[in-house]
């Protein structure tokens, strides 16, 4: 399966925060190794002038989902703390989007949940999402099942994405529920970089 960058296509890079990465708060195994490969689908998408959106948990103190909250997870991705911070090594391009989620007390694990982004994307003329980033068993896969609900293409970038995997299998099982609902698997091989596309803004 091949895939041509164009300006329906959107690629999809999820929270990779420092506290999402090895030595952060609540740190998905490995979950580093997979920016190399995220930087190559960064680079590929930025050269032919495609839209890229950068996702990120923006906590404030008191989240819902903190342990001292009575969530399950321990403190993380505080706004603007280090730990909130995009890891060092992504690659960022200036004409990048970045989008906040989880900024209000209630969890939000895809960024599409509560927002309106889902009809600002298809007002842009993109059909076609690219998702990949931390972690696999939680923000990807919800990211994934929301942008299928609402109508778009979706692929998992297999190379570049890993899950927490607080069950060994967790991973497993959440690529198996993204793919019975109608996701795609691909991976950078299958990516293939155009000339330069321009779409509209919102």
């Amino acid at each position: 399966m091949q895939i041509h960058i164009d300006k329906h296509t959107a690629l999809i890079v999820v929270d990779v925060q420092n506290d999402f990465c090895p030595g952060g708060a609540l740190a998905v195994p490995d979950g580093d190794k997979i920016i190399p490969a995220l930087n190559e689908y960064i680079r590929k998408f930025s050269n032919s002038g495609a839209l890229i959106i950068f996702t990120r948990d923006w906590h404030p103190p008191d989240h819902s989902s903190f342990k001292s909250q009575g969530g399950a997870w321990p403190s993380h991705c505080i706004q603007n703390s280090e730990g909130a911070k995009f890891h060092k090594n992504l690659m960022m391009p200036d004409n990048a989007e970045i989008v906040s989620k989880a900024y209000e007390k209630d969890e939000a694990y895809s960024f599409f949940r509560g927002t309106d982004l889902a009809e600002k994307l298809h007002q842009r003329g993109i059909g076609r999402l690219l998702v990949g980033g931390l972690a696999t068993d939680y923000c990807v896969k919800e990211t994934v099942l929301d942008g299928l609900q609402h109508g778009f293409e979706v692929y998992h970038l297999d190379d570049a994405s890993r899950g927490v995997n607080v069950n060994r299998d967790d991973s497993e099982l959440a690529l198996r529920e993204m793919l019975s609902r109608g996701a795609k698997r691909i991976k950078l091989s299958d990516v293939i970089a155009s000339s330069k596309v321009t779409h509209s803004q919102s």
